[in-house]
């Protein structure tokens, strides 16, 4: 089997150059370049990954937690992550948990066995201590906001947002307003849910508790929304909706039934995706693409050593885009 070396031999060149070019480092000539590509093809010479990784105590691959793959709000931070993560020339490795400990954790294991070089946690049903434990194995970057922890993250502020999407809302004259989430006792859902009771009761707007709904992920759900709205004795005149996809389903569905939008009931969203800019979503931006980009920026840089050695806290900003829902 061919070896460095004698890739060396044959192409006439030294065994740094050699490893240059395995390794695409930029400061080869491109006739050597050439000679030495042309070598190893001739020889059909592959590497032993293993071994380049004992060298080099990296395996340019970052795993990335999420609990689903098939919501947009996953695969946009997905996108942006794949998309630095090719610039870098790094792989990425999708684990899907569905919110399962036991499963997040056997990513975490996967750092501490050196399979990865470090791990981006889009949402996790962990506590923050139990992620802390495994930063001495390398580098974790979180999509939510945990505080000042031993770990890099990337969010958005959930209990602002909300508040600023309800506050719009009441400047629009509405009173009776409603929520519509996804998991009860997500993390994020349970900062919105604070911020929605909060907002209520210091407006002294009226609160009902069938106005609020959970457990909505896709446009089906959204449609299901409606005919709960309509099945109500007393239904509210607006209706906050933590994802533009179910808030679509919601305003197809009312346009079967002859609600108008937003005469009758006044819609909006979250996350600003191509459907909600399709049927005149109101919205809020939370720079989606972004968290998944500056999420592995700052791994890559910790991982490379250019991000230095503490954690990284990024808050990304958010604003409303005004369409005509409301």
């Amino acid at each position: 089997m061919a070896n460095i070396k004698e890739i060396a031999r044959i192409a006439g060149v030294s065994v740094t150059t050699v490893s240059r070019v395995l390794n695409d480092h930029p400061y080869v000539s491109k006739d050597k370049r050439a000679a030495v590509q042309n070598t190893i093809e001739q020889l059909n010479y592959t590497r032993n990954m293993n071994a380049v990784h004992l060298i080099t105590g990296r395996t340019k691959t970052i795993a990335v937690v999420m609990p689903y793959i098939s919501l947009f709000y996953f695969s946009v931070i997905m996108e942006g992550l794949a998309h630095e993560a090719l610039l870098s020339q790094y792989r990425l490795i999708l684990c899907q948990t569905d919110y399962r400990s036991e499963e997040e954790i056997k990513v975490l294991d996967m750092l501490r066995n050196k399979e990865i070089d470090g791990v981006v946690i889009v949402s996790t049903a962990l506590k923050p201590e139990v992620i802390e434990e495994y930063t001495i194995y390398g580098p974790i970057v979180t999509c939510q906001d945990s505080g000042e922890r031993s770990f890099s993250s990337v969010y958005i502020e959930h209990y602002s947002a909300f508040r600023h999407g309800l506050q719009y809302l009441s400047d629009k004259g509405h009173r009776k307003i409603g929520c519509c989430m996804g998991r009860k006792l997500g993390s994020s859902n349970s900062i919105r849910l604070s911020a929605f009771h909060d907002f209520l009761a210091e407006s002294d707007f009226p609160f009902q508790e069938e106005w609020m709904i959970f457990d909505c992920l896709n446009e089906e759900d959204g449609a299901e929304v409606l005919h709960r709205l309509l099945n109500m004795t007393e239904r509210p005149d607006a209706i906050i909706v933590t994802g533009d996809h179910v808030a679509a389903g919601l305003i197809i569905e009312a346009g079967k039934h002859h609600i108008r939008i937003p005469e009758d009931l006044a819609v909006i969203g979250f996350d600003n995706q191509p459907i909600g800019r399709l049927l005149g979503l109101t919205t809020i931006d939370n720079q989606l693409f972004e968290m998944g980009a500056a999420a592995f920026r700052i791994i890559h840089g910790q991982i490379t050593g250019d991000g230095g050695g503490q954690p990284i806290y990024r808050k990304l900003d958010y604003h409303i885009i005004e369409r005509s829902t409301v």
